[in-house]
């Protein structure tokens, strides 16, 4: 039978993409930005953050361009941990947001099984700041849109065995919109696959938009449900499930954010299904994806984990960038 050889987890936040001189462009995009929450949850106005923010948040050039390299050399890490494993396939656990779906059909969890999906190239106005095309860069194709193949066997092996483990799935093979796969599933294909050929198996959940969104213990059974069913999948395939996307966004949590990376590390369901689902919204919700691949990889060991605290405003806005791996 197959085998669930490996996990990962990485954020793929656009300030990944972006030189320290870019941060400014970011930063002034969050002081305009309307609809901020703090770390608890509740709307704020980006004045109130200000506010209420730590004094020693170092927004020095030198600091942000030592933790965006910090980054660049996590994400390398990563992408050699992916090549190292000898993968057959990869799950990839990702958010949509509202790139293929939208409330007229927005599914708690849905699995994509068609024989190949497709990635964009990149589609901003002629007058989008030049930061942030190049931010936004990462998730889409260079040159022509391109398709990626699907292990469809294994998408539709999960579907069928997830069923059985009452977990009722939404179901697709084509994409409706003409906006490709997604950042989080553009993201693993461009900057952690380097647009190898490596089959995938997008696992798309709504974190982002009530009312349904996954409560976090639901997330970790899904996970569990998830390596059961890799382990009752026929013939030797070695198979990989990696998180994209998180951790804290836009306010920068980095004691949930620690607590999330711990609690991924050892396997520890009860500390990830105590999470309030209201600290589970905005970027914030991505953590999900985390808590799915955690349930997952708690038959796995913990190799390693970085995480940066990549603030871009006196405010605390930024993102909490985390990167890890498990393996047998």
């Amino acid at each position: 039978m197959a085998t669930l050889a490996a996990a990962f987890g990485s954020s793929h936040s656009p300030a990944l993409a972006s030189p320290a001189e870019d941060f400014a462009g970011h930063a002034r995009r969050d002081a305009q930005y309307a609809h901020h929450l703090d770390r608890e949850g509740r709307r704020v106005t980006y004045q109130e953050l200000l506010q209420s923010a730590p004094r020693d948040i170092d927004l020095s050039l030198e600091t942000i361009a030592g933790r965006v390299a910090a980054c660049e050399r996590h994400l390398e890490r990563l992408a050699r941990a992916i090549a190292e494993a000898r993968l057959d396939a990869l799950i990839v656990v990702g958010d949509d947001q509202r790139e293929q779906y939208f409330e007229d059909n927005m599914p708690a969890f849905l699995v994509y099984c068609g024989a190949s999906i497709a990635n964009s190239m990149l589609d901003l106005p002629a007058e989008a700041p030049e930061y942030w095309k190049r931010a936004r860069s990462q998730y889409h194709e260079p040159d022509a849109p391109r398709e990626y193949p699907v292990a469809s066997s294994l998408a539709l092996h999960l579907v069928q065995d997830l069923m059985d483990r009452e977990f009722d799935l939404a179901y697709a093979e084509k994409l409706a919109k003409p906006r490709g796969e997604g950042h989080a599933f553009g993201f693993v294909h461009r900057r952690l696959l380097g647009g190898a050929a490596l089959p995938i198996v997008p696992l798309v959940v709504n974190t982002y938009y009530p009312p349904n969104q996954p409560r976090p213990r639901r997330c970790f059974r899904l996970g569990s449900a998830i390596a059961a069913a890799v382990d009752a999948f026929p013939g030797n395939e070695r198979i990989g499930i990696i998180a994209s996307g998180g951790l804290s966004h836009f306010t920068v949590d980095e004691a949930l954010d620690r607590q999330v990376m711990d609690a991924c590390a050892s396997g520890d369901e009860r500390s990830l299904a105590a999470i309030p689902p209201a600290r589970l919204n905005s970027g914030n919700s991505e953590i999900r994806n985390w808590i799915v691949m955690a349930g997952a990889a708690a038959g796995l060991r913990a190799r390693w984990r970085e995480y940066v605290p990549l603030y871009r405003t006196a405010a605390g806005t930024g993102c909490g960038m985390a990167f890890a791996a498990w393996g047998s």
